[in-house]
């Protein structure tokens, strides 16, 4: 396992595209970006490129999500808008070369029954999945928890299990979130143990406060035990909102988790 930033998060305090180096100085190993497409892609390679950084994971855009919206994927009325950004994605990625996509699932639109939203998350997610695999890049979908994101469809493993089954394909995982499992009081090694090797990506932040590794309550070496006995070797990426405008003074964990 490899730890990566995510620089939608970390190094906030510059612009996106001094993170990279910010991030490459500080130790860390990848990059992930939620949504990079202000930068054109060449730009992002050229910069990964100069900091001999890979780049673990971007988002496939998201419509009106990030403003509280339901987002694209899983509303049945904006399957053009859902291609649209798909083939954006596909056009970026084919330059950036992530190793993987994240599609976010969104909120339930108002009017759509949740097993219609399913029906039209777990197409998208297939179509992805195609989509996607003659690059050599991994599609995920992930669980946020309904606490901090009331009317995310996707909350748990078990929900991640049964939409996996929904999509059945080889190219589509989940990527599993370790602080969205804390914030609903899941039983997370159980989590892990239950998606095994479909598991595709994973991100971490401690919990309570959504704060770097030691802020909180969250034993993640056990954890980091588990992922290993079910076969993860992926990314671990560091999605965490530092304690302050500084975030090299929030990277105390980080030397200890590389040796590890």
């Amino acid at each position: 396992m490899k730890i990566a930033a995510n620089l939608s998060m970390l190094f906030s305090e510059l612009p996106l595209d001094q993170r990279i180096m910010a991030a490459r100085v500080a130790g860390f190993e990848g990059v992930e970006i939620q949504f990079p497409y202000e930068l054109p892609a060449i730009r992002l390679k050229e910069l990964l490129e100069r900091a001999g950084l890979p780049l673990a994971l971007i988002n496939l855009p998201a419509g009106d999500f990030m403003q509280g919206g339901p987002g694209l994927a899983a509303v049945p009325a904006r399957q053009k808008a859902f291609d649209a950004a798909l083939q954006e994605a596909l056009t970026y990625a084919a330059m950036a070369r992530p190793a993987c996509v994240n599609v976010l699932p969104g909120r339930l639109a108002e009017g759509v029954t949740r097993d219609e939203a399913l029906e039209s998350l777990a197409g998208n997610l297939r179509k992805s999945a195609e989509a996607f695999a003659p690059l050599g890049v991994r599609v995920v979908c992930e669980a946020i928890n309904p606490l901090d994101m009331p009317g995310f469809l996707v909350n748990t493993p078990e929900h991640l299990q049964a939409l996996l089954g929904l999509v059945d394909h080889p190219n589509c995982q989940a990527q599993l979130d370790l602080y969205h499992m804390a914030r609903q009081e899941l039983d997370i090694a159980a989590g892990i143990r239950l998606l095994g090797s479909r598991i595709g990506h994973v991100q971490f932040a401690d919990y309570p406060g959504r704060g770097a590794p030691g802020t909180g309550s969250v034993a993640f070496g056990p954890l980091l035990d588990v992922l290993r006995a079910v076969g993860y070797d992926g990314w671990l990426a560091a999605e965490y909102r530092p304690d302050g405008a500084d975030t090299n003074a929030s990277l105390g964990w980080l030397e200890g988790w590389l040796q590890r």
